[in-house]
């Protein structure tokens, strides 16, 4: 086993070969595009001759952290989409010319580079690969429970010179387990709420539907001492569990909802590294929901180390794998040094 609270240099298909069965209980992870990124290493993934080549390494890797996961564990993966350009083709062949939103990998100049042309059937220019759902659903054919697709809606989404299609402003963030029973503490990521109109101005939190329309109604004297209770409308889902207060002295519950599948979250740029990083914002959640305080977290993509940053800070250790050293040095020059070990 190795020592946690640790980045390795290493490609993770190594060094997951290093790691006890049973032994982590939660994977969030940022896997490489394909084709769209040379770290200059002999078989490292995303230089695959053909997408389904890129799918198959993803399906090894993850098979790979199913029998290192414990049971209860679970696999957050982000995955962002790519489509393909409209450069010189020849029937299945396109130049090198694929276009995605992130560009958050190239500590030189924040962008990726094309690298490699693109020889799939059924590909043409100006097609969306689809990704993140053939990954998605290949994971599911090898054994792994699809539970969620969170969209990460990009509220500070960069401009695309298109006028053919909208703007793309989100990526994926599918929840994976190992079993049909897993951990994932709901309560933990519970969003707040908000009262009056179910159709509220752009930008509210919530709604739980007008109180009873102002009426007092009869409180049960074992809960409320001295008053009556407001009573919400029935509006999304489970709503009469919605937490509210009582008209009397005594509050009931605080109002909070189950999280929803779109996390609206701005991403980060990074100064000292010159390019965007994931935001830790984003993985928040992911940390605090699928991995218990003093628990493990692996990361087989580590890149600027956000993922250990943000698992330390919430009480959580971590491991991680990343390929390209300048990223293990920015990781943990600028991210994992700065915030303090909780965890001994």
């Amino acid at each position: 086993m190795l020592d946690i609270n640790q980045i390795y240099n290493m490609d993770c298909r190594a060094g997951l070969k290093l790691l006890d069965d049973n032994s982590i209980d939660c994977c969030i992870t940022f896997p490489p595009y394909w084709g769209l990124r040379d770290y200059g290493v002999d078989g490292q993934i995303g230089l695959e001759e053909t997408l389904q080549d890129y799918l198959k390494e993803m399906v090894e890797v993850f098979r790979e952290v199913k029998r290192i996961l414990k049971p209860e564990g679970t696999l957050w993966l982000n995955l962002g989409d790519s489509y393909v350009g409209t450069g010189g083709n020849r029937k299945n062949e396109v130049k090198n010319k694929i276009f995605n939103q992130q560009q958050s990998h190239n500590p030189k100049n924040g962008r990726y580079e094309r690298i490699k042309k693109i020889k799939e059937d059924g590909l043409k220019p100006k097609d969306l690969m689809g990704i993140p759902w053939r990954v998605a659903f290949a994971l599911q054919e090898d054994g792994w429970y699809l539970r969620s697709d969170i969209i990460w809606n990009k509220t500070n989404c960069m401009p695309e010179a298109v006028k053919d299609r909208p703007t793309k402003a989100h990526e994926y963030i599918f929840l994976l387990s190992k079993s049909n029973r897993y951990y994932y503490d709901n309560e933990s990521i519970k969003e707040d709420c908000v009262n009056g109109d179910p159709n509220p101005p752009r930008g509210s939190k919530g709604v739980l539907g007008n109180l009873n329309k102002g009426r007092r109604l009869k409180g049960n004297s074992k809960t409320f001492r001295g008053g009556g209770a407001y009573t919400q409308n029935r509006c999304f889902d489970n709503s009469a569990d919605v937490e509210r207060e009582s008209h009397g002295n005594k509050p009931n519950l605080l109002m909070k909802r189950n999280k929803r599948t779109v996390w609206n979250v701005a991403t980060d740029s990074f100064k000292e590294a010159h390019f965007a990083t994931f935001p830790p914002k984003l993985i928040e959640p992911c940390v605090i929901a699928g991995c218990p305080e003093g628990g493990i977290i692996l990361d087989v993509f580590m890149g600027s180390g956000t993922t250990g940053m943000v698992a330390i800070k919430n009480n959580r250790n971590y491991i991680g794998f990343e390929l390209n050293h300048d990223y293990v040095e920015i990781a943990n020059k600028y991210r994992l040094n700065e915030v303090q070990l909780k965890i001994v």
